[in-house]
């Protein structure tokens, strides 16, 4: 039987005081509600824990998915045609590099410095976060003293596991929590070797470097294949502040931290003392390109291939900012060196001289419309609240002479817009989009973007309609002037450039001085308006080119791509290939994504191109010939092309080509209220003097190797005799005689001017010319 937990006397007083009873029955009632309470305050507590480990802790950790299949952002890399990595796109630099291509003792120094037990726990090491915690919480600082592993450092950077805000005690603990689930994870997805390969990939080195690869060519301009013990020592002691050991700014600190690294390899016996001294007296030399400065050599291509790659990321669902893409384009960085050379060489001096004539005093009301530009995209000013702030910083800096003078100067900047292009693959080898382009981001690309009227440049489209109608270049105009109604009701009385008039010049004589005269009598005679436009567009021409006489001088507005290749076509024969950009698209692994084939389309006959190249190499190499500067720097090298000027100076074109490039060039300023105001702004002293200087730079490097071939001339077009004085086919006994080239097709007739044994013959019989003489 039981022994009962009550005494004798306490159940006589239970049964026998009524007092007594209610005591013990309170009594109980209060043990009763405290259980209650504590087992509701767990329940409570439990709940929370679960709803904070759920809610908090669990969602939005990476899924089983994305632990088996970590895509870290990788940058695109933009190649040029001869292997150099020319650009990147990307929200972080990172290139991905195998731990198998990383210095051999690079990891040994990354786990002797941040995680010594790495091979001997499970993502956490808890006895240092023990002590860790220990001091931090009694800190209440969870920063002051770290205790993360690689693993957890990793899982940090990869998935960036922040609490809302990352911000106060609570929420670092929170951010700790998430590390460890995601840490152990990770060591159960991945061997040590792969997290090591992960986390130096990963890794954020300052600068906008990510991953040693990055940090490599950052800091030292190599791969991280080529790092040094004492490079590569500093780079893994910048991790535990990339901005406090910034070796750039703080490179005692850098260099502090990196002794300690040393000394640890030291102590795991990975090198010997007398090294690591032998390595802490050596100077480290530094390359520094900071990423998020550095525009490479060609900004305006890429900035063109980056627009280009963000259209085709829609139908290939690829993303160029993290996807680590292989773009192989068509620029060749040798060419693209030689063409920022000639563009500098040429503009520098020919901005000193042009700052020496401008005078804003005559212009104050250009001068205040830029001003007020500028206010207009300052950004102080855009970003401003209300209208009343607004007007107060315009004040402010109308009457800045700082920011007045920072206007001129930009306003009287001369711009250029420079493409190369192989006219018989239609590859874009060189572009210069601009004067700023050291430091362009995302301005204006006056190759792409800027539509002028090219002047006189327009006018071999004139002449390519007359030559294929039928005209020799022999075929003479009167240089007289002319009066055409417009469609507005207007009279158009166009002259020449010199003022003059009168006598007669052949479609030869006319292109080379470029005479603006006999051009508009030949798109009034011989070539109509409406056949020019036909023809500018089958020529590579896509912007609108009206059909009226005025395009005779290069009144519609265009672009130097444009113009380069429709000029291509006379250097390949008459065949017009769309220029390209992109040869070919690969993802991270290799995979073909896209590959870019030219489209070409026949525009002109073979003769009718060789006619107008002979002619174009009139313009270049005739002393009369308005080109003919570009000669003082090409020798030896067969080049054609034509100068075009517009009103009042304010547009200078050269586009020309050789046998194997064609080259464009515009010249002028974005506010074209600027005008050069005098003859240097011609198109042969602003313009053709840069396509001179870069084709003598190219042919002249024996690495790229161009041939010096002649253009070939077909076997339709035929060279003869003409009598000097009629224009026709020459007799033997015609006493003045020049040779001259025709297309087979279109025989001249004889001429009967001259005595001579048959003088009385009449016109060969043979001859199919369409022209009446």
């Amino acid at each position: 039987m039981q022994k009962s937990k009550y005494s004798s006397e306490e159940m006589r007083r239970y049964f026998n005081d009524p007092e007594y009873r209610k005591q013990l029955l309170a009594r109980k009632n209060i043990w009763a509600r405290r259980r209650n309470l504590i087992l509701s305050v767990c329940a409570v507590a439990f709940i929370a824990f679960a709803w904070w480990y759920i809610s908090v802790i669990v969602s939005g950790l990476p899924t089983f998915e994305s632990l088996e299949n970590p895509k870290p952002d990788l940058a695109t890399k933009i190649f040029s045609s001869d292997g150099e990595v020319i650009d990147q796109i990307y929200y972080k630099n990172r290139t991905w590099v195998p731990l198998d291509s990383m210095p051999k003792d690079l990891p040994a120094a990354l786990i002797a410095t941040e995680d010594k037990q790495f091979y001997h726990h499970w993502g956490v090491d808890v006895v240092r976060v023990f002590k860790a915690m220990v001091k931090n919480v009694l800190a209440l600082n969870l920063d002051r003293e770290g205790a993360s592993t690689i693993t957890q450092q990793l899982s940090r950077n990869l998935y960036n596991l922040k609490s809302r805000g990352d911000r106060g005690f609570f929420n670092k603990i929170t951010r700790k929590f998430r590390e460890l689930v995601t840490s152990v994870q990770l060591e159960r997805n991945f061997t040590k070797k792969e997290i090591l390969e992960l986390y130096l990939n990963q890794a954020p080195f300052g600068k906008g470097a990510y991953g040693i690869e990055a940090a490599a060519q950052i800091y030292f301009d190599k791969h991280a294949s080529e790092l040094t013990l004492p490079e590569y020592t500093l780079l893994i002691g910048m991790l535990k502040g990339p901005g406090y050991y910034d070796p750039i700014n703080h490179l005692d600190r850098a260099l502090k931290r990196r002794d300690i690294v040393l000394g640890q390899m030291v102590k795991d016996g990975i090198i010997s003392s007398d090294s690591a001294n032998m390595f802490r007296a050596d100077s480290l030399d530094f390359k520094y390109a900071e990423a998020g400065s550095a525009t490479g050599i060609a900004p305006h291509f890429s900035e063109m291939i980056r627009k280009m790659l963000v259209k085709k990321s829609e139908k290939y669902g690829f993303d160029p900012y993290r996807d680590g893409l292989r773009v192989y384009t068509t620029l060749d960085s040798r060419m693209q060196r030689y063409a920022n050379r000639a563009v500098e060489e040429h503009l520098d001096n020919f901005q000193r001289e042009f700052d020496t004539t401008w005078n804003w005093d005559a212009h104050p009301e250009i001068l205040q419309e830029n001003i007020e530009k500028s206010i207009r995209d300052n950004e102080a000013y855009r970003v401003a609240k209300s209208q009343a702030v607004r007007d107060s910083i315009a004040n402010v800096l109308r009457v800045n002479p700082a920011f007045i003078d920072t206007v001129k100067k930009l306003a009287r900047t001369i711009e250029v817009g420079f493409v190369c292009i192989d006219p018989h693959d239609g590859h874009i080898l060189a572009m210069v989009g601009g004067r700023n382009y050291r430091a362009f981001r995302y301005g204006l690309n006056h190759v792409t973007q800027i539509h002028r009227q090219p002047g006189s440049a327009f006018k071999p489209f004139v002449y390519t309609v007359a030559i294929d109608n039928g005209y020799p270049v022999t075929y003479e105009l009167l240089n007289q002037p002319v009066t055409i109604p417009m469609p507005d009701g207007t009279l158009w009385q166009p002259g020449n450039f010199d003022g003059d008039i009168g006598g007669k010049y052949t479609i030869r004589e006319a292109l080379t001085r470029s005479i603006n005269l006999i051009a508009v009598r030949a798109i009034l005679s011989i070539a109509p308006p409406e056949q020019v436009s036909i023809y500018a567009h089958r020529m590579g021409i896509h912007s609108s080119v009206p059909a009226y006489a005025s395009i005779a001088l290069g009144t519609p507005l265009v672009t130097p791509l444009e113009m380069t290749s429709a000029f291509g076509v006379f250097a390949n024969e008459g065949v017009l290939v769309d220029p390209i950009s992109i040869l070919r698209i690969e993802d991270k692994d290799g995979n073909v994504i896209e590959n870019d084939v030219p489209q070409k389309h026949e525009a002109l006959s073979k003769e009718t191109a060789y006619i107008m190249t002979n002619l174009l190499e009139g313009v270049v190499n005739d002393p009369q010939g308005t080109g003919h500067r570009v000669r003082y720097y090409l020798r030896g090298v067969p080049a054609a092309g034509k100068t075009g000027t517009t009103n009042d100076f304010a547009d200078a074109w050269f586009v020309g080509f050789t046998p194997q490039l064609a080259a464009g060039i515009w010249v002028g300023f974005d506010d074209n209220q600027i005008k050069f105001g005098s003859a240097d702004g011609q198109g042969g002293r602003a313009a053709a003097p840069i396509f001179g200087k870069f084709m003598a730079y190219v042919y002249g490097d024996p690495k790229i190797n161009e041939p010096t071939t002649d253009f070939q001339q077909p076997p339709g077009v035929i060279t003869d005799t003409v009598c000097v004085d009629t224009k026709m086919k020459a007799r033997e006994w015609c006493p003045n005689k020049m040779t001259e080239i025709f297309n087979a097709k279109y025989p001249l007739p004889l001429c009967n001017k001259h005595t001579g044994p048959h003088w009385n013959e009449e016109r060969d019989p043979s001859s199919k010319s369409k022209i009446a003489w």
